[in-house]
């Protein structure tokens, strides 16, 4: 297909160019859903964050597809794909790469690491240490790395998808707080419905040997100049004063609920104006709601608060919380 977004000629260039991109991002959709079966909420979530030029956070148990929702978004991605591993043992420099020293010419070299890519999946996140953990904190953040004090410029668009097992899983280790600030949104991977395991079941056993899961059936349909083009015109989505005040309200809110130890920074309203606005992008809108602001409020606040140790004892749950105080938040309504 033509995964270009061309420049309309008719009276309404804006609707034309909008619809384009909800096109094109339809047909991503469509073919993520080929391998990653059910979860229409959850591909929606990282389209929306790789549109937003965001990172993010996927949580979830052992076996709920959470690598094979990256793999099939990276194969819609004609871009550099890289996958790292991560394990206590996992050094800094195995993630951002290193200088080495040549005895035969006596120069140095740099050798890249795999976030030298458009699409890094880092796999179990939370199983390395603090220390390794935060070697991705420039690379997210700045979109560059730093060898030996040579700045080196990542390839554009760059996203991280991280995955995570719940932190009651043994050997996992919490994130850093400025890591999880660092990711635009974190998104929780539950069990499938009755319905979607038996689709699942019949499409991995039905003429297959073993169970392992393939992307071979999803389509490679997008460039990285779309995703650029996409991200640049969900940027420039109009934002109505009131829906920013909203969004901003929904941040503040967090930190003055008694339900809550510590709330979320400015960082939190700037990540779900960013999230809104792609959201809004998806349903073919050029502009945003206040619908889309709360929406998107769920994932985009759950890894930038703290349920306060009362909560923790009654055993609530952070989503609930969450949800519980954004009905205590007036939305515009006009």
């Amino acid at each position: 297909m033509d995964n270009t977004i061309a420049t309309s000629t008719d009276s309404n260039p804006d609707a034309e160019k909008y619809q384009q991109a909800v096109r094109v991002l339809n047909a991503m959709r469509t073919e993520i859903g080929k391998a990653v079966v059910g979860q229409p909420e959850i591909i929606d979530q990282t389209l929306i964050a790789l549109i937003g030029a965001g990172h993010v956070l996927i949580e979830g148990v052992p076996g709920l597809g959470k690598t094979l929702l990256v793999k099939a978004l990276a194969r819609t991605f004609d871009g550099l794909f890289s996958r790292i591993q991560f394990t206590p043992d996992l050094m800094p420099s195995d993630v951002t790469g290193h200088t080495l020293y040549d005895p035969k010419s006596g120069d140095f070299t740099t050798r890249k690491g795999p976030v030298f890519a458009n699409l890094l999946l880092a796999d179990e996140i939370n199983r390395a240490p603090a220390k390794t953990q935060a070697a991705l904190l420039e690379v997210m953040q700045e979109a560059q790395v730093t060898i030996e004090a040579t700045a080196h410029i990542l390839p554009t668009p760059f996203m991280v998808l991280a995955t995570q097992n719940p932190i009651e899983q043994e050997g996992t280790y919490p994130l850093p707080e400025a890591q999880l600030d660092r990711f635009l949104l974190k998104i929780k991977i539950d069990y499938p419905s009755l319905a979607e395991e038996s689709a699942l079941v019949k499409s991995v056993t039905t003429n297959a040997v073993g169970d392992k899961l393939n992307v071979e059936s999803v389509r490679t349909i997008v460039k990285p100049e779309t995703i650029l083009t996409l991200q640049r015109i969900a940027a420039n989505l109009t934002v109505d004063d009131q829906v920013l005040d909203y969004a901003v309200r929904l941040a503040r809110s967090t930190r003055d609920f008694v339900g809550l130890s510590s709330g979320a920074g400015p960082r939190g309203a700037i990540a779900i104006i960013r999230a809104a606005r792609g959201q809004a992008l998806l349903q073919g809108r050029g502009f945003v709601t206040p619908d889309d602001v709360k929406q998107m409020a769920l994932p985009v606040l759950r890894h930038r608060v703290t349920p306060s140790p009362e909560m923790e004892i009654e055993g609530r749950d952070v989503d609930d919380l969450l949800l519980e105080l954004f009905d205590q938040v007036e939305a515009p309504r006009a």
